[in-house]
């Protein structure tokens, strides 16, 4: 209650008289800790407009699918302010089988160090490659089939035409990934959090900023961090009390190194309150249990309520100011 109170306090203050030294140093604190989102993906200084307009055509087209159903959008949707996945624990492939790791946001996906929860692709381009081919989400039966599939579907001789105008084979299947990906490259959000790091010192409220500070001061930064607030690092899920969940051996599948087992990219925070349930498993329903879980898991702190409380306050400051409902 004190500190709820000091937060109105200093709010109140800053209201009348600027942001008090308090928010100043939360703010400087926390620019140092995260910093903003860069303008531009990295790669993006390449994309042409006429790249990107045919990656998000593919980005939406069911043709790459065995069944003519699937798109890469069933399962990370843009649509209808979603925040880039399917909300399902895991998602359903064409032939109705589940996989068997939750379907991560798109949203700012290529600012992360790698792709999938287990790194295996180290790029947006090598990330689209991969369901198209997987037997268990699109289930195409290889790259010539996708190939020819694409070149008999609607315009795209003459889109892949223009994206890849100095090619002599125009509709293959990197160039397929690679307009994917430019499109991807283009999925930047903005939220309020940004408004604030950027000197917007009312753009949250005092529970929010309390719940930045007790982000900060619990050790949520230790792993999200960065302008992705996560996306940089792998780390094993279970840092100081075991995760339940010891079927998925996570990067160590990978890697086949022992330090690698039950480790995972650490996800990124930016829209998190749309992209439930969570983990890589999509074993936490609610974002809420997200926190308490992961306070538990990777820091072996049990918060109570109200910090959790503040905590997912200033999480869904990190939602996309076109995507709120």
């Amino acid at each position: 209650m004190k500190s709820k109170l000091l937060f109105l306090f200093l709010i109140l203050t800053m209201t009348f008289c600027g942001p008090s030294a308090k928010v100043k140093e939360l703010q400087e604190r926390a620019k140092k800790e995260f910093g903003v989102l860069p303008e531009k993906m990295p790669g993006s200084e390449n994309d042409t407009p006429e790249l990107v307009e045919l990656g998000k055509k593919l980005y939406f087209e069911t043709a790459l699918s065995l069944d003519n159903n699937m798109s890469c959008n069933t399962c990370h949707n843009i649509l209808d302010k979603k925040g880039g996945v399917d909300n399902q624990p895991t998602s359903k492939g064409v032939k109705g089988k589940n996989g068997d790791r939750n379907s991560p946001t798109v949203l700012n996906a290529g600012f992360h160090i790698a792709q999938f929860w287990d790194g295996r692709a180290k790029d947006l381009v090598e990330q689209a490659k991969g369901p198209i081919l997987n037997p268990i989400e699109m289930a195409m039966p290889s790259e010539k089939a996708v190939e020819e599939k694409i070149a008999k579907t609607e315009n795209y001789p003459e889109l892949f035409e223009k994206a890849f105008p100095n090619d002599t084979k125009k509709i293959t299947y990197d160039n397929i990934a690679k307009a994917i990906a430019a499109f991807e490259r283009t999925l930047r959000t903005s939220d309020r959090f940004d408004d604030f790091l950027n000197g917007d010192f009312k753009a949250l409220t005092p529970q929010e900023l309390e719940g930045l500070d007790k982000f900060i001061a619990t050790g949520c930064a230790t792993c999200h961090n960065g302008p992705a607030i996560g996306g940089n690092s792998f780390r094993k899920m279970g840092e100081r009390n075991p995760y339940s969940n010891t079927e998925d051996l996570g990067r160590f599948n990978v890697t086949k190194q022992e330090y690698d087992k039950y480790l995972f990219k650490v996800p990124s925070l930016r829209n998190v309150a749309l992209t439930a349930p969570y983990f890589h498993d999509g074993k936490a329903a609610t974002l809420e249990d997200a926190v308490k879980q992961m306070a538990y898991l990777q820091l072996n702190k049990n918060l109570e309520d109200k910090e959790i409380s503040s905590i997912v306050a200033f999480l869904k400051t990190l939602t996309d100011k076109s995507r709120i409902q």
